[in-house]
């Protein structure tokens, strides 16, 4: 009975000890103090200060559209990649698609010290243009093994009756095969859209001296000491991210029962 509790205990332990720096960070962006170490009441001040920050409302702006702009071009280049690979079957498809997983597999700082050697060799400007190549680069590898896997588990009988019922191949398409990914497009764009706005490593090396995001802004600003306000923006950063998550999760498993039901009753019909 003993042994069976160690795992609890364990697994209790590092849930804690993780998640502690976080709920303190929480708590204390409601702190009425500017040291943040040091309790002297509830107040939401930090936030009020936090929404009259211009520089924080830019940053904030530069982090949505670099990651709205990321997604969809990693939409674009993702699903159809995995179309491809669905469509042509050979040997190298396992290739390509480890190939296209390694953005996400090689640490952020090496991404980042490659993607900072390339744009000077190809005299690019630093500035909102680079940080949309970089981000979609690590953003199409979720949107990429979502549309992947939900092609794999689809029932290929639905397509091949569309086609014996006359339907042209773009028709097809749209009215079949488009529909039943969709769920898994927005599960990786929601992905894709949280890793995007939270990346730190790769957004510094390849930022311009005029172009912030939220990330980088809470970095430099870190570098004088954690202020209330700090843990103000974390704390709904966290939230956002958080939200994306769990939407993302949420639409991933409407599309697995939607694709469920649409194979039963294929098969029911059948």
């Amino acid at each position: 009975m003993k042994r069976k509790k160690w795992p609890f205990i364990y697994v209790g332990i590092v849930t804690v000890i993780t998640y502690i720096p976080i709920i303190l960070t929480v708590i204390y962006s409601f702190n009425e103090s500017k040291i943040s170490s040091v309790w002297e009441g509830f107040s939401l001040k930090w936030y009020a200060e936090l929404f009259r920050d211009r520089d924080i409302k830019e940053a904030l702006l530069n982090s949505l559209i670099l990651a709205l702009l990321s997604c969809i071009l990693a939409v674009f280049i993702g699903t159809s990649g995995a179309l491809g690979m669905y469509r042509r079957k050979n040997r190298a498809n396992d290739a390509v698609a480890y190939v296209s997983m390694i953005p996400i597999m090689i640490p952020e700082i090496i991404l980042g010290m490659v993607f900072l050697s390339v744009f000077s060799l190809m005299g690019l400007p630093f500035g909102m243009v680079t940080l949309v190549i970089a981000h979609t680069t690590f953003c199409v590898p979720y949107i990429f093994s979502m549309v992947k896997a939900r092609l794999v588990g689809m029932d290929q009988s639905l397509e091949e009756a569309a086609l014996d019922l006359g339907a042209s191949p773009v028709r097809v398409f749209f009215d079949v095969t488009l529909p039943l990914i969709v769920p898994a497009i927005l599960s990786g764009v929601m992905l894709a859209f949280a890793m995007s706005f939270d990346d730190v490593v790769i957004s510094i090396f390849v930022t311009g001296p005029t172009v912030n995001t939220l990330p980088v802004k809470i970095y430099t600003k870190l570098k004088t000491g954690v202020t209330p306000e700090i843990n103000a923006l974390a704390t709904l950063m966290l939230v956002a991210i958080i939200l994306l998550l769990i939407g993302a999760s949420a639409v991933s498993r409407i599309g697995l029962k939607k694709g469920s039901g649409e194979v039963k009753e294929m098969s029911v019909k059948d």
